[in-house]
């Protein structure tokens, strides 16, 4: 049997077994979010952890809590162009150890006290497992009433419309993905099929009209060869929260492109990537369901998804300059130079890495033209990415 963990193999490959090859995208589903069995589903086994400097790969929030505090600085000033409405609603989508809810909550309680006394916080997660782990990071507001929520999926958003603010980061990349190849035949899918002990790949016609018509929305002439992702999930999942969204904004921080940077004839390899150990592979069948797959974020087909649904595209920027228009020089002037934390904080920060490799897409619906501090600065020209041509 292929590496990885027995009981999700054995669940995939039976249902390969009763079915027939699978698109990798459902695959990818499996592996990570498996009922019973998937990556992000399963407790780790202690004192082994999925998240941070000990475990597979760390986020933004692993590294200091300025994002939450500047996240935090940005949501009060959408409170006040809302008027102020209470209660003021914080849906954290895909809250990981629950670190980013911490040091927003934390950021709120000392600095911002008519916020905080406004504030509902609602955390969508469909993992128990992680579950666990936010809340042992948010107990300390367990006692302030209708303070927190949690949900396991935007379907269960029990709320008449959001006022306030949808937040993710790092969620989309995780989505799972088709993968195509442009081969002699035209457009295929990777599927999966399983034999011999094993999973293997191979190309087939692809599986949905869906995705078929989003490959012809991008395809930019793609040589013979080429083989990338398309994350037909993610333009669900931004629907969903167009839909939900009353008053407010929408605010996504991931790692990727706008689509003419995430399509170019020259990135032939797509970018998928799997990471165990804060080492990086490129094998989906090695360790299945000990792994974390990602793909990079297609941020232009979110913002034309979010125009056709009601969403307004305020800004689009890198996490350097969002963090710069928030103010981050003065929180790192408080930091000892040299010391640990500003070292840490830094990192958020470099412009060879997560400073610039994780973008940030502002969208708004309810408010006229917003103009917020987050997006005071820009590094693209403003075509960079264009939301005014057909979705």
């Amino acid at each position: 049997m292929s590496a990885g963990h027995p009981e999700l193999i054995a669940a995939i490959a039976a249902e390969i077994a009763a079915s027939g090859p699978i698109p990798f995208a459902r695959f990818m589903e499996l592996a990570l979010y498996h009922p019973q069995f998937g990556y992000y589903m399963r407790a780790p086994e202690q004192p082994v952890e999925r998240i941070g400097w000990r475990g597979d790969f760390y986020t933004s929030s692993d590294v200091h809590p300025i994002l939450g505090q500047a996240l935090a600085t940005q949501a009060e000033q959408v409170d006040r162009l809302l008027g102020q409405p209470d209660p003021f609603i914080v849906v954290e989508m895909g809250p990981g150890k629950g670190l980013l809810a911490r040091h927003f909550l934390s950021a709120c309680q000392r600095h911002r006290g008519s916020l905080f006394e406004r504030l509902h916080y609602v955390l969508i997660e469909r993992s128990p497992a992680m579950q666990v782990l936010q809340r042992e990071n948010v107990a300390r507001w367990f006692d302030c009433p209708n303070r927190l929520t949690w949900v396991n999926d935007l379907e269960n958003l029990a709320l008449e419309g959001v006022n306030g603010l949808f937040l993710s980061n790092e969620l989309i990349d995780s989505f799972p993905v088709h993968r195509i190849q442009v081969t002699a035949n035209g457009t295929e899918e990777l599927w999966v099929d399983y034999q011999s002990g094993q999973f293997i790949e191979c190309l087939r016609p692809l599986s949905s009209e869906a995705l078929s018509n989003h490959v012809r929305r991008i395809n930019t002439d793609w040589p013979e060869g080429y083989r990338t992702e398309i994350n037909v999930h993610a333009l669900s999942w931004m629907r969903q929260v167009a839909q939900l969204l009353n008053r407010g904004i929408v605010l996504t921080i991931d790692y990727g492109h706008t689509a003419q940077d995430l399509y170019r004839p020259d990135r032939k390899g797509g970018t998928f990537l799997c990471y165990s150990r804060h080492s990086v592979n490129e094998e989906p069948f090695l360790h299945v369901g000990d792994q974390d797959m990602t793909a990079h974020v297609d941020f232009t087909s979110l913002a034309l998804t979010g125009e056709a649904y009601g969403l307004r595209t305020t800004g689009f920027t890198n996490q350097l300059s969002f963090l710069m228009g928030l103010g981050v020089e003065h929180m790192i002037q408080e930091l000892e130079p040299d010391s640990p934390t500003f070292k840490a904080a830094s990192h958020l920060l470099r412009p060879n890495g997560m400073g610039t490799t994780f973008k940030v897409l502002v969208q708004h619906k309810g408010i006229l033209s917003p103009e917020l501090d987050g997006l005071k600065y820009k590094p693209f020209f403003d075509s960079a990415l264009t939301t005014r041509s057909a979705a």
